[in-house]
């Protein structure tokens, strides 16, 4: 998939075609960060978006704590349009290959090509948070999904559907 963020001064190409899967969250965290009712995040291999910058000094980085290490927002420096973040090991350093996390989330709304049929298959997560209605046939969970939403496999996913 194509995308880009608000200016276009950073365009990328994700990995694969479609995200591996979707989510929507609604806890304060990403309602605050999106500046919307819920956050938006696709799931693909891990790719490195700096790299995607005209200039290194296109990019920035937000990183906030969390339960297991930080998390870290890559930005446009132009518009300020958050494109990507990551979720970093506390026993691991974001600089380090030999510790490469293996999933990047995109948010979802600076991809070109999402469809209604992407959405339809998009997880509802930390539901006890939300302030609109979810449809009544949405996959949704109170809190984290099982594995965390940042899924390594989709087929934890799939099984937990059985």
């Amino acid at each position: 998939m194509e995308g880009h963020c608000q200016c276009g001064q950073i365009r990328f190409r994700t990995p694969l075609p479609e995200p591996q899967a979707l989510y929507i969250c609604h806890c304060t965290e990403c309602r605050h960060q999106s500046s919307s009712t819920y956050g938006m995040t696709a799931i693909f291999p891990f790719f490195d978006i700096a790299a995607f910058a005209p200039h290194p000094s296109a990019i920035a980085v937000y990183a906030r704590p969390n339960p297991h290490g930080r998390t870290e927002g890559y930005f446009c420096t132009a518009c300020g349009s958050r494109l990507v973040h990551v979720a970093v090991s506390s026993s691991s350093s974001s600089s380090s290959s030999t510790s490469q996390p293996r999933t990047l989330s995109v948010k979802a709304g600076c991809l070109d090509g999402l469809s209604k049929e992407m959405m339809r298959r998009a997880v509802h997560i930390w539901t006890r948070s939300a302030v609109v209605d979810i449809p009544e046939d949405a996959v949704q969970y109170v809190e984290e999904p099982p594995g965390g939403s940042f899924q390594e496999e989709e087929e934890e996913e799939e099984a937990a559907g059985e």
